[in-house]
């Protein structure tokens, strides 16, 4: 079993009137199973409403389901019991960083989640100046974070996360609020703490491109994953994506019209290197 694993999870929105009866029943998820390995970078891409950030939620117990088992590290998350352990084990990043900064200071706010753990001070500190340094945030340790750009506000709060020490990461839409700048040191950050630091990433996004280097990627459509595989092999499917109203990195895009150009180019190109290299390859054959 994986770090993450769900089988047949299902989640229902059950919307009711002022009398309490039920009016409508909204299936957010609809029997996804998936198994996730420790140290893998995956992302989950999908329109609005497609699921993906209702699952997310449910890797960090913020939801449970209402069919179906979803296991953290072993754990299944239906265990109330054990709901402290999951959320150590898979910390959750979201959308707008200033819902996850509370500090007046850097350096305090990243130290605020192993204090609720009951981590010893001199560990804490030990860990905030781990974390900080991983995210590339300790000359700003002594700042407000109020005066921090968006994407820098974003690297304080996953250096938060990182200092509880999780084994996964979730990153609901990290990059949805801000600038290209911001989006760049966010992605560029999360690639280097699963390389260097072996962290299990969960992105949820739809930016394609941030996804090139995924190990793997799963596309999610009104609750169910109807596709799956590594970047290159989901970004072949031009014509799925769009259907599923999903763009493709712009260098696959540009890959993908010069095929039905009448450029015999292969499927799948990702980067600006892998295309340039192709076209020299072609040039070279004629």
């Amino acid at each position: 079993m994986g770090i993450v694993k769900s089988e047949d999870l299902t989640f229902e929105y059950i919307i009711r009137d002022d009398d309490d009866n039920v009016e409508n029943v909204k299936t957010a998820v609809d029997h996804v199973s998936l198994d996730i390995e420790a140290g893998q970078f995956i992302a989950i891409l999908g329109h609005n409403g497609s699921g993906k950030s209702t699952f997310a939620k449910h890797i960090n117990a913020l939801l449970t389901p209402t069919e179906g088992t979803i296991w953290v590290d072993g754990i299944d998350t239906k265990d109330g019991d054990r709901l402290w352990d999951i959320r150590q084990t898979a910390g959750m990043v979201f959308q707008n960083p200033d819902n996850q900064i509370i500090g007046t200071i850097v350096e305090e706010d990243v130290g605020f989640g192993p204090e609720n753990l009951g981590v010893p001070t001199p560990e804490i500190w030990e860990r905030v100046d781990a974390s900080l340094e991983a995210v590339g945030m300790t000359e700003y340790r002594h700042h407000s974070p109020n005066k921090l750009s968006g994407g820098q506000k974003q690297r304080v709060a996953i250096a938060g996360i990182l200092a509880m020490k999780p084994k996964c990461i979730v990153l609901d839409e990290p990059t949805a609020m801000l600038d290209p700048n911001g989006r760049k040191e966010v992605i560029a950050t999360i690639t280097k703490l699963n390389k260097e630091e072996n962290v299990t990433v969960i992105l949820i996004t739809h930016y394609m491109d941030e996804v090139i280097g995924a190990d793997k990627v799963f596309v999610m459509d009104e609750g169910k994953v109807v596709l799956e595989g590594m970047p290159k092999e989901v970004f072949s499917k031009v014509e799925l994506l769009n259907t599923l109203r999903l763009d493709v990195p712009q260098t696959t895009e540009l890959a993908y019209r010069l095929e039905k150009a009448g450029v015999p180019i292969r499927r799948g190109i990702l980067t600006i290197d892998e295309l340039t290299t192709e076209l020299k390859k072609l040039r070279a054959g004629l």
